[in-house]
């Protein structure tokens, strides 16, 4: 990709911070477990699986920062670290799911020494990167199989390499296709508050020379009717049992528009996004962000002062309203929940 998202460097973690673009290409170097952390939570760093290695790398800066401490000190130091970075966005399961696999690490090197368990955890976190990378590989070229020459598709939020290791999840799709020689046109949801189709799709797509048009969120059911759409395409945060997909928000209205409209709504996302302890999306806990992102959102106010805001970052789409989930292991079709499981019986984690 023309750009990183993210990486680790000597002793830090080095972010592209998501909240200039696409006017500045800024990087932030985190050398402490609260840098990363609230970067997470401003979304300097975002994307559900980005948001998992940010985590990881985050446990090796918590780490290495008690390397000289006592034992038990230091386990605590990563049990900390651990609490914090998870703490910070509720919804993207692949937070929790990257963390889990630091703290299991963790665990096992118990009756080693501090360093030892630092260079271990390390090589977790870039084990996580590389795997993510690969992953994203393998659902663009699955997915790329559902697009045709000359298909023209609707997307939202961001789900690219941006809010990835490299190459995107829903984008993914895009970039295989692209390379198979298919032209692909891409029509990006603005997705307000925060803008992130407009900001960072638009420019990421731009990027990889991708041709697209940047549409308001409430002009889509204008161009489902006006244009050949072929398919909706987007990423997910988490993916319930039954196949309900967490998104952000505005995917669901979007999911309508495309039953009515008669449009495919593909969802694609790694494995780790799937939460088998979850029987339906009602259950997936949705994150509420600050009313300034609506009040005065992009820094200039919008709204009176002392207005009630609701500002829930995600929404669900039924399962019944999604034609296919594409991950690594491939293309599910509905009824979804025991290939979903399949998927993750034969994972290793």
């Amino acid at each position: 990709m023309p750009v990183s998202t993210l990486y680790w460097r000597d002793d830090g973690l080095v972010l592209l911070n998501q909240t200039l673009l696409p006017t500045e290409v800024v990087y932030l170097t985190c050398k402490d477990v609260e840098t990363i952390a609230r970067a997470i939570e401003e979304l300097k760093v975002r994307g559900a699986p980005a948001i998992g290695i940010a985590a990881a790398y985050g446990v090796v800066v918590g780490a290495r920062q008690a390397v000289d401490a006592p034992p038990e000190e230091f386990q605590h130091q990563i049990q900390q670290t651990i609490e914090r970075l998870a703490s910070t966005r509720p919804t993207a399961v692949n937070l929790f799911w990257a963390l889990e696999q630091m703290r299991q690490t963790a665990d096992r090197m118990q009756s080693d020494g501090n360093r030892e368990i630092c260079t271990q955890l390390l090589a977790t976190a870039n084990r996580i990167f590389e795997e993510d990378r690969s992953i994203c590989r393998r659902i663009g070229h699955h997915g790329a199989t559902l697009l045709q020459d000359d298909y023209q598709i609707i997307t939202h939020c961001n789900a690219g390499g941006l809010g990835t290791a490299d190459y995107g999840t829903a984008l993914g799709l895009v970039y295989a296709a692209a390379e198979e020689g298919k032209k692909i046109s891409v029509f990006a949801d603005e997705t307000r508050p925060l803008l992130q189709g407009s900001r960072l799709t638009a420019w990421e797509l731009m990027q990889n020379g991708i041709d697209v048009t940047l549409i308001c969120d409430n002009m889509a059911a204008s161009v489902m009717h006006q244009k050949r759409i072929d398919c909706v395409v987007v990423g997910a945060d988490r993916i319930a049992a039954n196949g309900d997909v967490a998104n952000k928000i505005g995917t669901y209205g979007l999911a309508v528009l495309a039953k009515e409209h008669g449009v495919p709504f593909y969802v694609a996302a790694p494995v780790s996004t799937l939460d088998q302890l979850l029987p339906s999306g009602d259950e997936i806990p949705i994150e509420e962000r600050c009313s300034e992102e609506i009040t005065c959102g992009m820094g200039r106010r919008t709204a009176p002062e002392g207005v009630r805001v609701y500002n829930p970052a995600f929404d669900v789409t039924p399962h019944s309203l999604v034609a296919a989930i594409i991950s690594e292991k491939g293309i599910a079709r509905p009824p979804f929940a025991p290939m979903l499981r399949q998927w993750l019986d034969s994972t290793d984690v």
